[in-house]
């Protein structure tokens, strides 16, 4: 095994992570690509999958043609859905294998090691998932359109109906209902086209803004943060219902917000591991071991 390579893949809505190492773990090269939730276009997931693997060959001073001979593990947002897994596996790969298993599972893989606790996944799209004993459940994580409480895309989708009702004098208006019905010239017709075409990441890119003008107090940031808060504590407060010891928190959302979170689930939080990306690296270890003999 020592010649071997292993490449982990961390997919979310906003972009994609890869990370490369050789068999005793030496960090060798990583790269970041574009949107990779896998419940988007195929050829666009694997153009920002790609893009990613080449950036961490061409840091490790290794061709594109060596990803042949790579063992990959990716954790994906989206990989929940059977079809989408299969939309995106009809399309040919480039390396030795390649195993795909969701964002939360790699996550977890990462944090605990495969051992006994929980993760919480705070980005543009959201999920709970964790158990003990390797008896693992999912808990919320099922696309922003139904699910992904406390999440960018959901944050970002809040913010633009509640900016509706401040249009129509439902509810009052802040500088931060103000500001964001200016980006479409006070003209509901406009803001309604572009939800017609936007994507999770497009809402997701409202969130620090909100999240900044909660922490001065305006009252439309602070009902919204504080609603995606107790969104994501009662899919942690689940998750310890279930068993689950200690909760990681993971996803470019959760360090900002994490002050929000309700005290019993903070009590829980624990450092991972190590991040989703490497436990990537480990689910394509592990899928290598089972395929030996």
């Amino acid at each position: 095994m020592t010649d071997l390579m292993f490449l982990g893949i961390d997919g979310g809505g906003t972009k994609c992570r890869a990370r490369l190492r050789n068999a005793e773990g030496r960090l060798l090269g990583e790269g970041t690509g574009g949107p990779s939730n896998i419940r988007l276009d195929p050829d666009l997931v694997w153009n920002s999958i790609l893009g990613a693997c080449r950036e961490a060959l061409a840091q490790a001073g290794l061709p594109e043609s060596d990803l042949e001979r790579i063992h990959a593990g990716m954790g994906a947002a989206g990989a929940g859905q059977t079809s989408a897994v299969d939309r995106l596996l009809s399309r040919a790969h480039p390396f030795a294998s390649f195993d795909i298993e969701t964002d939360a599972h790699t996550a977890w893989l990462g944090a605990f090691n495969g051992g006994d606790g929980a993760i919480l996944i705070i980005g543009t799209g959201s999920c709970g998932y964790g158990g003990t004993s390797g008896d693992c459940h999912y808990v919320g994580g099922w696309g922003y359109e139904i699910s992904d409480e406390g999440s960018g895309a959901a944050i970002g989708r809040e913010l633009l109906r509640r900016c509706i009702w401040a249009h129509d004098g439902r509810s009052p208006s802040t500088p931060l209902s103000d500001a964001i019905l200016a980006e479409f010239n006070n003209d509901l017709e406009i803001l309604v086209d572009w939800v017609g075409k936007a994507r999770p990441a497009d809402y997701g890119r409202y969130a620090p803004l909100v999240l900044d003008h909660a922490e001065k107090r305006d009252p439309l940031a602070v009902a919204i943060v504080s609603q995606a808060a107790d969104g994501l504590g009662a899919i942690a407060l689940r998750l310890l219902d279930l068993g689950a010891p200690a909760i990681c928190l993971f996803g470019g959302l959760a360090e900002p917000l994490r002050p929000w979170l309700p005290p019993p689930v903070q009590k829980t939080i624990t450092t991972p591991l190590a991040d989703a990306v490497d436990g990537a690296i480990l689910l394509a270890r592990l899928a290598l071991q089972g395929r030996q003999p």
